[in-house]
């Protein structure tokens, strides 16, 4: 790309300052190949050829006809191909972070630990003065499963195995590189075959219309009772007036929730207070800095040679 001009591309968010968030790494990744702006400072927007991307406004993409990609800074890119504006033959671009799937994995064994070591039990007897041990489980007793086969379900999996729980993984086909002492399902079905006596129930599965409202009561009633569910997915996966049936049904003991169907969570939700749940404002992951840029940067030249770029992903399929 040093032979031409620089690429223009547009930040494009309804919520976040993405130029304050990347600008600065973008800026020293990109070595002149490439500028990008605000709407704000964009002067001829029949210039700009790419977008980068968080919840974009409905009407974003309508100002630049001559766009070649855009690129979410997130792993999920279910809104963004659900965007009304978004041209369908547009390539659409997701960030692949090495480092999210060790994060979302850190996330996931701290839930589990934390209700497996039985952490808040122990606070509370600290709170009274109270020296008692709780009792523990042989590690391979311990039923995880893990929704979804991806780099975020593979980290996932991963570690619980490498803390000598009982890993199983539901995914949509059989994996070309298993993990070792990691039993997979796959196919239709293997959803609810893996949740099938689970202690604990990770979801990681990217939002498809095949995985929408997928955690449902049917699902909840064929784990171990009082499971432990961890949330790390997308908030429409969840049946939400399911999962409170089930916690009231004695099905599952409580919840980890990092995503919700509505962003914030709302004040009036029935979630906040419940002493069951543990919420947290959807960090379980987030794209480095650096990562965004350099894929950004890696798109921007492949568009430029004429090339789908190889983070684009599949629209039919979803992810």
């Amino acid at each position: 790309m040093t032979a031409h001009r620089a690429m223009q591309g547009v930040y494009l968010s309804d919520q976040y300052d993405l130029s304050a968030l990347y600008g600065p790494a973008i800026t020293a990744a990109a070595q002149g190949d490439l500028r990008i702006a605000t709407p704000a400072g964009i002067d001829a927007p029949e210039e700009v050829e790419f977008a980068l991307c968080w919840q974009p406004a409905p009407e974003a993409f309508a100002a630049y006809p001559n766009l070649k990609f855009v690129m979410a800074v997130g792993a999920g890119v279910d809104a963004l191909l659900a965007h009304p504006g978004l041209p369908a033959d547009l390539p659409v671009c997701r960030v692949r972070d090495p480092h999210q799937g060790q994060q979302m994995a850190g996330y996931a064994l701290h839930e589990i630990l934390h209700v497996e070591r039985r952490f808040p039990w122990m606070a509370r007897n600290a709170a009274s003065r109270l020296w008692k041990e709780p009792p523990l489980r042989v590690p391979g007793d311990v039923q995880v499963a893990v929704l979804g086969g991806g780099s975020m379900g593979r980290a996932v999996a991963q570690g619980v195995a490498a803390l000598g729980f009982s890993a199983r993984v539901a995914t949509r086909r059989a994996p070309e590189d298993p993990l070792p002492g990691v039993r997979y399902l796959h196919g239709a079905g293997s959803v609810p075959a893996a949740a099938e006596g689970a202690d604990f129930l990770v979801n990681v599965l990217p939002l498809t219309a095949q995985t929408e409202s997928i955690l449902d009561f049917a699902l909840f009633d064929r784990m171990a009772r009082g499971g432990w569910l961890v949330q790390i997915g997308r908030g429409e996966h969840l049946v939400e007036a399911d999962l409170m049936a089930a916690l009231d049904a004695g099905l599952l003991a409580g919840a980890s929730l990092d995503v919700a169907r509505v962003e914030p969570l709302p004040d009036t939700h029935p979630f906040w207070g419940d002493p069951r749940l543990r919420i947290t404002p959807h960090v379980a992951s987030a794209a480095t800095a650096r990562s965004v840029a350099e894929q950004l940067l890696q798109s921007a030249r492949e568009a430029r040679q004429g090339r789908r770029p190889a983070l684009a992903v599949d629209r039919a399929a979803g992810y």
